[in-house]
């Protein structure tokens, strides 16, 4: 089954025209003044904002509404399709049209699975309510490029999401999206983050230091993001409840670069009255860890080594940028008082110092993989676009005067482009490699594809090659929408004798999207190549129960430095908090992990079951910490999970030690201490990883 964005391909060229189509329509029924940058401000929720729940009687909707009714949040009501009265006391109508009308909303919160929410996202956006937030997960990547390709229409509704942890304002009450509630605490620091679990450590921290927090924004980690970090960061510098700015990145896109580029900007116009801002690396395939943390540093953001810190480097940057850090501790405490409100209970953590480690990025990258097609499996998809373009495949290698040309995601247009370079050189490519967007619903048109020729320098070369090019670039855009690609690259060069264009079949990188197939069941027949493909079946099982799993390897034997056996199983939820996790035991306390695991956003207590029947086929595993800081993750779910383990897997007799905060923290705690079972339990993360490696070490 195919993304329902256009009939199927037809093998004929479609040549697109620069005209405007009746596709490309404001979406919204106002007239367009603005556009969607001028959405921002939408972002700036509290006691003001009517809210409504889309999948409002689901289960977790209901779970979500009554604990956010009780924070303080104004919701109004909500939909469900097909379904009228009322739920929770409030009115439930059957579809946005009504609700709309009626209810009067701001914002809605879409609580609707995958396969439906990019539908229920575009019902949002024509119905012109102020601000989307989206939590799913596995939401197909075109479903996404095609939504924002919808927004960039109009100039009312602004997106959170997807896979979004949401949106919160501590010091206005309001929360739309899933934050685990006991973390926060109303002040004056606002945060942005792309890792959920790394932004509760962060929103811990500074709650810890008596600042609290005005507002926290979840962009999440998907490719497309509704809202980035360069948006928030506009909404903080003119928010006059923010004091100071904290960002976390994460692995992959150029959110952290964007955001360097924003700062120096900021610190230009604004001078001696700029906002301090922290931040806290992420790595990426655009640029290692390292680059990113001194793009960041040389645009003027104090980096932290690890989430812990925040708290205390932002009290110090308060004070060095000339603010009365007293009275603004002062004013965070006003009004937790004037709300009833009580951090969490926690002992003392100590400082935890943060560096990159390989292993772990590579970890992190995987959790994101698509299906990647190698040179011998990539031509028989390709094939009909190549045949239809005239162009030739060719196993011979690459010269060295090739081209690189192919279709990916450009991160920061939120849209897919061209990218093109006039060499494949590996010590020039990154440097002359240049995106090309173009609206999804378009494809590109005759300029945007000869302004990448012109990249090329492809000005002096034979007719036949230039035309060759500029069908093989509408071929691939083609294929890209049709087969629901993330990226298709290729070397290409021109045959000296005959002049025509040749692509090299050992250059291919065809990746895939598999959400598509895992959430929609689209594109069976790429997905198959998969299902051959893979070498580890231990994946594919966790694949199969929402599990990202990841066997870590052990040293190489011939190895020249003694490297330690890896024995400590690891079971984390969020790739960030996965990827830290993996880090702190290698660098501060010599600890090395057998996999890296993250259960997923929406793990059930068979979920938990399964981590551990994954991480026990492991020999070299000598104890299991389960490290939790859950948002939709429920700390009692978990508990419940690890019992199940213990009643129906054998466990070898492995000593676990579990660290569980977040949503039901404290139910969790307890099943853990009541259970009987000598599992050791800590609140700090320094303090259960030194003990995870004590017993490792025994």
């Amino acid at each position: 089954m195919a993304l329902p964005r256009r009939s199927p391909v037809s093998l004929a060229l479609r040549p697109r025209s620069t005209a405007p189509k009746t596709s490309r329509r404001a979406f919204s029924a106002s007239r367009t003044r603005c556009g969607y940058d001028d959405t921002v401000q939408n972002l700036r929720i509290g006691k003001h904002t009517r809210v409504i729940y889309q999948g409002f009687t689901g289960r977790v909707a209901t779970g979500n509404a009554k604990d956010s009714l009780a924070y303080g949040t104004n919701i109004v009501g909500g939909v469900t399709p097909g379904k009228e009265g009322e739920h929770l006391g409030l009115p439930l109508l059957p579809n946005l049209r009504k609700a709309k009308e009626q209810l009067k909303p701001d914002a809605t919160a879409v609580f609707v699975a995958a396969p439906q929410c990019g539908k229920a996202i575009e019902e949002a956006i024509e119905a012109e309510i102020g601000l989307i937030v989206s939590v799913a997960e596995h939401i197909p990547l075109h479903d996404m490029m095609r939504v924002f390709s919808i927004l960039r229409t109009q100039s009312k509704s602004r997106l959170v999401g997807a896979n979004a942890p949401g949106i919160i304002s501590p010091i206005g009450s309001c929360r739309i999206g899933f934050q685990p509630l006991p973390t926060f605490a109303p002040g004056h620091i606002g945060i942005v983050a792309k890792s959920g679990t790394l932004s509760y450590e962060t929103v811990a921290s500074i709650t810890r230091s008596g600042l609290g927090q005005s507002l926290c924004i979840g962009m999440g980690g998907d490719i497309i993001a509704g809202t980035n970090m360069v948006d928030a960061l506009r909404v903080f510098e003119s928010d006059p409840e923010t004091a100071g700015i904290v960002l976390v990145g994460e692995v992959g896109g150029r959110a952290e670069e964007d955001a360097a580029d924003w700062i120096v900007d900021y610190r230009k116009r604004v001078g001696e009255k700029a906002k301090p801002i922290a931040a806290l690396r992420g790595g990426g395939q655009e640029r290692t860890a390292k680059e990113k943390y001194a793009v960041l540093e040389a645009a003027g953001a104090t980096m932290v080594q690890h989430p812990e810190d925040f708290g205390g480097v932002m009290k110090t940057l308060l004070s060095q940028s000339g603010r009365d850090v007293g009275k603004i501790v002062g004013n965070a405490q006003k009004q937790q008082q004037k709300r009833g409100y009580h951090t969490m209970r926690r002992r003392p953590v100590s400082t935890l110092r943060r560096q990159p480690s390989r292993i772990a990025a590579d970890a992190i990258k995987q959790q994101h993989r698509s299906l990647l097609l190698g040179p011998d499996q990539a031509p028989a998809p390709l094939e009909p676009y190549l045949s239809q373009a005239g162009v030739s495949l060719s196993d011979t290698e690459a010269p060295k005067d090739a081209f690189h040309l192919g279709v990916t995601v450009d991160r920061t247009a939120r849209s897919p482009c061209l990218a093109v370079s006039p060499s494949t050189h590996p010590s020039q490519l990154s440097q002359r490699l240049r995106h090309f967007p173009y609206d999804w619903r378009e494809g590109p048109t005759d300029a945007t594809i000869k302004s990448a020729i012109a990249h090329m320098q492809l000005d002096a070369a034979p007719p036949a090659a230039r035309a060759q090019t500029t069908a093989l670039l509408r071929a691939l855009a083609n294929m890209y929408t049709d087969k629901e690609a993330v990226t298709l690259s290729a070397a290409v060069s021109i045959d000296t004798t005959s002049g025509d264009l040749v692509l090299h079949q050992t250059t291919l990188h065809l990746q895939f999207d598999d959400a598509a197939f895992r959430s929609c069941n689209r594109q069976e027949d790429i997905h198959s190549l998969r299902r051959k493909n893979l070498e580890d079946p231990a994946e594919l099982e966790a694949e199969n129960h929402g599990i990202v799993f990841l066997t870590l390897p052990s040293p190489a034997a011939s190895s020249s430095t003694a490297a330690q056996e890896p024995n400590i199983g690891t079971l984390v939820n969020g790739a960030g908090l996965a990827m830290n996790t993996l880090d702190a035991l290698a660098l501060q306390h010599s600890g090395t992990a057998t996999n890296f695991l993250d259960t997923g956003g929406k793990a059930t207590a068979a979920t938990v079951k399964k981590s551990f029947e994954l991480i026990l086929q492991d020999p070299r595993v000598r104890v299991i910490f389960v490290n939790i800081f859950g948002g939709l993750t429920d700390g009692g779910m978990i508990a419940e999970g690890i019992l199940l383990a213990f009643r129906e897997v054998d466990m070898r007799g492995l000593p676990v030690v579990v660290r569980i905060r977040g949503t039901n923290e404290g139910v969790g705690q307890r099943i853990i201490a009541e259970s009987g079972l000598g599992l050791e339990a800590f609140d700090g993360f320094a303090e259960a990883a030194g003990r995870v490696v004590e017993l490792a070490n025994r």
